[in-house]
């Protein structure tokens, strides 16, 4: 597959600058994608940091059959043009199959691996053929250590513009922690690493059909992520989580948005000696 788009020049902000993936778990509407993205853009540059609109167009992975997964992939690029045409913002979503890839990455700045696919090698070369940056997550069941592997699949393509997630790992059953010496073991491999404050919290499968989470340890820990040292923060926002219809229990509140990221924008302003 040739490379369809060069993500170099966002990477080198992405490398030299700390950042934020923020935005709903998945495309419920048009209106409400472009209303948080309008105010994920606002409480970034009012604190100087750069934001990337994160949604998905379908969550392959849910609990249960009934659950919702977004207006899929043809409507859900379409927003995603729409709202980065309207916003100026760079978009990041999930592939899940290697035939997306070509597709998404005619729109996505970012294309990103979910964790429970962070193996997954024809879906990692087709990803980082497009040239695009290549977020992936690591997956629950996956020391950081074992993300190196997965890391030289992507570079075999010749595409150096990756990142990597921390979003928890299994603890027993429906619950998650965090290892907070993963991010610079994988920092160490020479790519910035990204840390998902909402996903971290999640209880999966821990309301039975659903996933449940404590949205209320979101501030803490994405606080103490950037004190560690992380170069950017995956946050899941909503208007109005309690009514999300993905992830809603862990999502942040989208009024409450704006605090945090001062917060973390002033954590990041600090100068720590190794």
């Amino acid at each position: 597959m040739k490379h369809i788009k060069n993500g170099s020049a966002l990477y080198a902000e992405l490398t030299t600058k700390p950042f934020v993936f923020a935005g709903p778990c998945a495309l419920e509407s048009f209106e409400l994608a472009l209303e948080t993205a309008y105010a994920v853009k606002e409480a970034a540059e009012a604190v100087g940091l750069k934001a990337i609109f994160k949604s998905s167009y379908d969550k392959a992975n849910r609990t249960s059959l009934s659950s919702f997964r977004g207006p899929g992939l043809s409507k859900g690029i379409e927003w995603l043009a729409r709202i980065k045409e309207e916003t100026g913002l760079p978009v990041v979503t999930d592939i899940h199959e290697p035939e997306q890839a070509a597709p998404v990455a005619e729109v996505a700045d970012v294309m990103q691996i979910p964790a429970f696919l962070c193996r997954q090698t024809s879906l990692l070369l087709a990803a980082a053929a497009t040239g695009r940056v290549i977020n992936v997550k690591k997956g629950q069941f996956v020391a950081p250590w074992d993300m190196k592997p997965a890391l030289d699949k992507l570079f075999s393509t010749g595409n150096k513009n990756i990142l990597l997630t921390e979003r928890g790992a299994s603890f027993g059953y429906n619950n998650l922690v965090v290892d907070f010496r993963s991010f610079a073991i994988m920092q160490s491999y020479g790519v910035p690493v990204v840390f998902d404050a909402t996903h971290s919290v999640q209880l999966p499968g821990g309301q039975g059909g659903t996933s449940g989470g404590d949205r209320s340890f979101v501030p803490r820990l994405s606080r103490a992520a950037v004190a560690a040292g992380v170069n950017g923060v995956f946050i899941e926002t909503h208007p109005d989580p309690d009514n999300a219809l993905c992830d809603g229990p862990n999502s942040w509140p989208l009024a409450k948005l704006p605090h945090l990221l001062r917060d973390l924008s002033a954590l990041w302003s600090m100068k720590y000696e190794s």
